[in-house]
């Protein structure tokens, strides 16, 4: 009986629908059915076929066989993560940021031993950090911010010997930060603000020799604030922890035994509020929605009360002052520039305007150090110029935006949010807003990276229209040129009938577009800031109402900090963008610019987004029929078809030495018809 029993089993394990199917297929599937509960997103992620074949949509694998990248970011998933992830024992990247995900981390989760990079942000997960997390002992990147954890940071965490960035923030975590984290060799961003984090900074924590940056703002920190941390300058803030205290930091007091608790002691919790849960940082904003800090109440009543009578004397004066001068401004028709309704002017705005008065871009907002444009100290070498030309006010960027809106919210990135925005002219404008931490920390290097930004002025790339950089905020905002119609990437995978199927001669008109931009920013024609764009994809090439192609971004590696950038490359390798040697040169060339032009090539040939081993055999073959969008309906020249076939070829050839430069390639498509 116990024999026919396990027969039987066997036998129903054979026939079941899902027994015959590879395990790491199995594991997808069991996962797609938790975080895509309603098969909406993940529908390329199918049974019976091979994940590792390019058909799996995010999920790239490695030399072996095996599942090694799960790319999932932003794709509207609603579900939880399940256990079976852990099953996935190759996996190295596991990227779910920028989803609606509920439920806790599972536990199973620790079991990816090789992962190096964890991006769980922006979601909606609950319930404790797993301290089995510290057993990822190749762990370079957690990434769990913008989520509603609680409880404690698992100790366990100091166990993660190559960990570079912890980021925390914006969670409800109420505990002690561990003294372990000072076992992190290798950290250089620690990031626990907007929490409800007490007790002391350890010591051991400070002197962490690789630590760059360090933000505890908006938490309940008490005692003395170790002074290793002044090495950090201004990567260290510690902004609304009003019982923090120590010697040689701004806006902190000097200790006192009688002044601060015992350093020592954790205080209990005691909540600031109700966090406030956007991205980024500007999206933060007080209820008049431009001031930047809030002061700290006194601790004695009497000085409380004193200080209150002095301060409404000091803001009556001031009002009316500003009344007056607001009133001969009017009536002498000065400051033109402004609208007369704006009521939000900071005090050196108020100056600003005196001093100069006939230009709407006026004084930034800084404090703590970063200054990047260092405004007035001239030690940044920027003309008078090139700052009239350029640079915009926090106040005109919050107006243009609404106060950063959701309604005018276009997308979200791991270290960015990109809105819509009207400047006071009735210009359209898109208004990136990108985080100090993300930007690269030598001011030098940023202010560099900002000019070569504003030097470029192609037909075929994105104009920045301008920059604000707010110390006050902690953020730097890039304002560009608003493109109507789109990125490529919604002309791709498109039904027939559904409007958005390109002609031919339009697809060989962006083809010739792109290929022009590119070509810009490799030195041709005149620009003198030669860099190569490392990014190019489908969805960094933005379409006008003349489906004239512009790409975005460019140059924007040259102001992000280095694991920013990093992070970014392992989403392009993940949709086969990136050029096969930089896996192990860890360089970029022109000619990696030039593989990710030849992918765009098959794209738009085939109208997927998805570029199979299918197509590039049909290509190699010269079987047009078979690699041209069949939305065409054999509307095209087939000799034009398979000449770009053959420079896609050429442009994603294995080795860089035998892909054309762009130059060759504007030659080879100089013959080609395109669309006026």
């Amino acid at each position: 009986m116990h024999n026919l029993t396990f027969y039987l089993l066997t036998l129903f394990l054979l026939l079941s629908p899902t027994s015959s199917l590879p395990e790491e297929l199995q594991l997808l599937l069991q996962i797609k059915a938790s975080l895509d509960p309603h098969n909406r997103f993940l529908t390329s992620w199918e049974p019976n076929t091979d994940p590792c074949a390019g058909s799996f949509e995010g999920v790239a694998c490695n030399e072996q066989g095996l599942v090694a990248n799960i790319s999932l970011q932003g794709k509207g998933l609603s579900g939880q993560i399940p256990a079976a992830v852990g099953g996935l024992k190759s996996l190295t990247g596991l990227y779910l940021h920028f989803n609606a995900l509920s439920g806790e981390i599972p536990k199973e989760i620790a079991e990816l031993t090789q992962l190096l990079d964890l991006y769980l942000n922006v979601n909606n997960l609950s319930g404790q950090i797993p301290p089995q997390i510290g057993n990822m002992s190749n762990l370079q990147v957690l990434q769990l911010c913008y989520n509603k954890l609680t409880g404690s940071i698992p100790t366990q965490l100091g166990s993660l010997k190559k960990l570079n960035v912890l980021a925390l923030q914006y969670n409800q975590l109420t505990s002690a930060i561990p003294a372990s984290l000072g076992d992190l060799g290798l950290l250089t961003r620690l990031d626990l603000s907007f929490n409800g984090l007490f007790g002391s900074v350890p010591v051991k924590l400070a002197d962490a020799p690789m630590l760059q940056v360090f933000d505890i703002r908006n938490n309940s920190l008490s005692g003395n604030v170790p002074l290793a941390l002044k090495r950090l300058n201004s990567g260290f803030q510690y902004d609304n922890n009003p019982d923090l205290c120590g010697a040689g930091f701004p806006n902190l007091e000097t200790c006192t035994a009688s002044g601060h608790l015992n350093p020592n002691r954790p205080e209990p919790f005691k909540p600031n509020g109700p966090l406030q849960r956007d991205i980024p940082e500007s999206a933060y904003l007080p209820s008049n929605c431009s001031q930047t800090h809030c002061s700290n109440s006194s601790k004695n009543p009497q000085y409380g009360v004193v200080f209150g009578v002095i301060g409404v004397f000091i803001v009556l004066t001031f009002t009316g002052l500003f009344t007056f001068s607001w009133y001969r401004r009017r009536k002498q028709k000065i400051g033109s520039a402004l609208d007369t309704t704006d009521g939000r002017l900071s005090t050196d705005q108020v100056k600003e305007v005196y001093r100069k008065s006939a230009s709407p871009l006026i004084s930034l907002e800084y404090s703590n150090g970063w200054d990047p444009l260092a405004i007035g100290q001239n030690k940044n070498g920027l003309s008078q110029e090139f700052l009239d030309s350029f640079m915009f006010n926090l106040e005109e960027v919050e107006r243009a935006t609404q106060c950063f809106s959701d309604v005018n919210l276009l997308g979200k990135s791991n270290f960015s949010a990109t809105y819509k925005g009207i400047l006071r002219d009735r210009s359209v404008v898109v208004v990136k807003c990108i985080t100090k931490t993300s930007c690269k920390s030598d001011e030098a290097d940023f202010l560099k990276g900002l000019k070569i930004l504003t030097s470029f002025k192609h037909e075929n790339l994105v104009r920045l229209r301008g920059f604000c950089c707010s110390k006050g905020r902690g953020e730097c905002f890039l304002i560009y040129d608003f493109v109507p119609n789109g990125n490529l990437l919604e002309y791709l995978d498109v039904k027939e009938g559904s409007g958005r199927v390109l002609e031919w001669s339009t697809r060989i008109s962006i083809i010739n577009g792109i290929a022009k931009g590119i070509g810009y920013l490799h030195g041709n024609k005149g620009n003198k800031s030669a860099l190569f764009h490392q990014n190019i994809s489908a969805e960094k090439v933005l379409i006008d109402r003349r489906h004239n192609p512009l790409l975005s971004d460019s140059g924007l590696h040259k102001i992000l900090a280095d694991d920013i950038i990093f992070s970014m490359l392992k989403a392009s390798a993940a949709m086969g963008y990136l050029a096969p040697e930089y896996t192990t040169t860890g360089r970029f060339t022109e000619k990696s610019d030039v593989y990710a032009f030849g992918m765009i090539i098959l794209q738009i040939l085939s109208g997927k987004s998805n570029v199979t081993p299918l197509t590039r055999h049909a290509v190699e073959s010269c079987k047009v029929e078979d690699f041209i969008d069949a939305n065409l309906e054999r509307n095209f020249p087939g000799s034009e078809a398979a000449k770009l076939g053959r420079l896609a070829l050429l442009c994603t050839h294995e080795s860089p030495n035998h892909r054309p430069a762009m130059e060759t390639v504007l030659q080879e498509l100089s013959g080609f018809t395109v669309t006026p």
